[in-house]
Parts: structure tokens; sequence; C-alpha cells
């Protein structure tokens, strides 16, 4: 693949979602716990990454506070979502999870939580590596982070000259029989906006759904947001060399599983070949109104907002396996919740996992 220079993004005004007193949110009253649940838990299980990605890990940040659970205590929280609230999706993110030694075993004990979906984000370095043993001890679905199929432009996003590693280890997932493997693309203006055609190709190729990801103004990343965002919209757009046509999934915006953040399309190639697409819009066209995410951090911390600031903590009540505090910590944190996230965010993507 030719390498191509990048053209410098044009500085715009942009008009971000802002909160509005009285909008109304999934969760209300604001002194009760989620209206309709928490049905998707997004667990970082450690800050530690191998990578250092420009949109996500600033200079500074080195991840090694120790973590503050182990497998039995992710169990036991898992499991009193899932019997008090409905809980039935478990997304394991970091940092990297497979930085951890005892992930295997994490895996284990929340697949015999009883929640019917079980994934898993990751950098896939190591894949080739652990593919197999994850999916004997019950994981089904990968999420990888691709963000660029041009060897030199992937090492100056991450930081690792890890292009192969990734694509091996994707092709080791394959071969472990993984139910589901998509792959994650978040899209930087002059960095990676031009490989969008490649990587919708190799999606098209290896019939895996691809998901691009709007940049989202994060911690001390987040003043040089504006000049890196690249809307849904110019994505589209810097596909069109490629696509025919854009088919929106209308049966999957319609069925109740539309709490997903991904809006879903069929990229029909100019070629002949075809791309599950979905696009993930935090910035241009939020999705609040159908978030049911809870996000618990590897030291207990409590976001039920990605973009918020924490609301709370649960290690000392899942430490000391106590339900009632875990509820009492849950209901102080969504009554901060609110109906549209703010327009930055204090947080660092690594410590949240995203």
């Amino acid at each position: 693949m030719a390498i191509r220079t990048p053209t410098k993004p044009t500085p715009r005004a942009l008009s971000l979602p802002q909160w509005r007193p009285g909008a109304r949110g999934v969760f209300a009253p604001p002194d009760a716990l989620p209206r309709r649940g928490i049905g998707y838990l997004r667990l970082s299980v450690t800050r530690g990454c191998s990578m250092r990605c420009t949109y996500c890990r600033p200079d500074f940040d080195r991840g090694h506070e120790p973590a503050a659970f182990d497998a039995d205590d992710f169990g036991f929280l898992a499991r009193h979502l899932h019997r008090r609230f409905g809980l039935r999706k478990v997304r394991i993110t970091g940092g990297e999870p497979t930085t951890r030694r005892d992930l295997p075993q994490i895996v284990s004990t929340l697949r015999g939580v009883g929640v019917s979906d079980l994934a898993m984000t990751t950098n896939a370095l190591t894949l080739k590596r652990d593919a197999a043993t994850l999916r004997r001890a019950g994981l089904r679905r990968l999420n990888v982070s691709l963000d660029s199929l041009d060897p030199r432009r992937f090492a100056e996003l991450t930081g690792v000259d890890g292009l192969a590693r990734v694509l091996s280890g994707i092709d080791a997932a394959r071969s472990a029989g993984f139910a589901s493997i998509k792959l994650n693309t978040v899209v930087v203006a002059g960095q990676n906006e031009e490989d969008l055609p490649d990587l919708l190709g190799y999606a098209a190729d290896w019939g895996v759904p691809i998901r691009f990801i709007e940049l989202m103004p994060m911690g001390p990343l987040a003043d040089a947001w504006e000049r890196r965002y690249v809307p849904a919209a110019r994505m589209r757009s810097a596909m069109a060399g490629v696509v025919a046509r854009w088919v929106p999934d209308v049966a999957r915006v319609e069925a109740a599983s539309a709490t997903d953040a991904a809006r879903m399309w069929t990229a029909e190639l100019r070629d002949g070949r075809s791309a599950r697409v979905g696009f993930i819009t935090p910035m241009s066209e939020h999705f609040c109104d159908t978030c049911d995410r809870l996000r618990v951090t590897a030291n207990g911390d409590v976001y039920p907002c990605l973009m918020d600031a924490p609301r709370g903590n649960l290690r000392d009540a899942v430490q000391g396996r106590d339900g009632v505090g875990i509820d009492a910590a849950l209901r102080a944190a969504y009554a901060q919740k609110q109906p549209v996230h703010p327009p930055t965010a204090p947080g660092i993507m690594t410590h949240l996992g995203g």
C-alpha cells in the first residue's frame, strides 16, 4: 500500500452536546437506580497497556498502579449486578487486559456468573499467544483495535512497531474459533484518515465488521481534540472513492439491541465486495438516551458516563462482599448522571477502558 501525505484538516467551529436542564434521559428519578437496569458493564481490569496511542494515553501516564480486584472480586461484582439489575453483558477492557497474568482466570470466573455475553477489547499485540487460552477459558467475542494498515503510521499512532503482530493475532483469534471478531478504528485527522479505504477493504476481505470511532476530548489530550477530530460524515467522505452505496441496517436500528453505540451499515464497494461498518458517534450524534452502560475501573471507580468524572468507588463494598454497599454507591453515582454527556472529559482513556 502506498504511503500518501496526509492533508491538513481545516479548522472549524463545532457545536458540542450540552446538558440541558430538564432533558430526559434513561435515569430517573434522580434518587433511584437506573430505570432500565444495568445491561452492560465495561470492566477495566488494569491501567497497564503495551501501547501508547496518541489519542488515548498521555506521555506522563505510566499505568503501573496495582489493580484493586482479583478474579473473585470481579466475579462477585458481576454476579451481583446480574441478579440485582439484569446485567446481560460484560466487556473486559483496560489498559490492555492481556497484561494481566490472571486474565484467563478472570474470564473463567466471569463466564460462570451467568451473563449471556462476555467480550473483551484488546490491542492484539499478544493475541497470537493468548487467543486459544482465552477461548478455552470461555471468552466468546473480541474487539481488536486496528487504526492503520500502514506499518509506519501504525507505529506513529500506537508507539509500537507491532502491526505484523496485531494482524497475526487476529488470524490466531479466527483460528481459535471466536464467535465474533470486530475491528475498532479511532479516526484521527492527519494521522489515519486516509487509511479508511484500506481498512474497509481488509474488513471486506476477511468478513469482519469494522467500527469507525469519533475521537473524544479526553483528559490532558483534550486540548488537541478539535484539530484532530473527524466526524462520521467526513469519514464516509474519505471512503467515497471505494464505496458505491451505504445501506443502513434498519432492522438493527429498530431492534431492542439498538442500545449498541454503533450505527450499523453495509458498505457496498465499487469492486463488488461488501463490509459491515459501524460508526460510533459520541460527539456528532450522541446516544445518551439509550445508554445502559456502567464503567468500573481497575481501582473501583464508578463511571456512569465515560465523559464525566468518577461518581464514587466500589472497592470497599466489593472486597467486603457488601451488596447493600454496592447498591448505595451506585444510587449515589447515578443521582449525579447527566442526561447528555459533558463536552469534555477529565479522565484518561487507558484508565477507563473506553
